[in-house]
């Protein structure tokens, strides 16, 4: 399983608050199956299949170009780990167990 973490910024909106066309990213990566997602202060972590990510990565990128924007600037970290299941539930737990050692 793979995990993404996603920023989208429409650019040249007008407006300095964004959080209109973040509220729209959000219903539309609801509607994207075989994922989960949480939203953070400055983006969006991804988690499932790579196919899923990328079209989660892909609705988001369209969302604000749908709700107006005439441009959009778009950064992805992706980690896919094959060695062994991974997720984001494990790494935090795995770096927890770290600071209690």
């Amino acid at each position: 399983m793979a995990i993404a973490e996603i920023t989208v910024i429409p650019v040249g909106t007008g407006s300095t608050s964004l959080s209109r066309y973040v509220a729209d990213m959000q219903r539309a990566i609801e509607q994207v199956e075989g994922i989960t997602y949480e939203l953070t202060a400055m983006g969006t972590i991804i988690e499932g299949p790579l196919d899923r990510l990328f079209a989660a990565i892909q609705a988001l990128h369209e969302s604000p170009f749908q709700a107006g924007a005439k441009r959009v600037s778009t950064v992805v970290k992706i980690d896919d780990r094959r060695d062994k299941a991974s997720s984001v539930v494990q790494k935090l737990e795995s770096v927890r167990e770290k600071l209690n050692a």
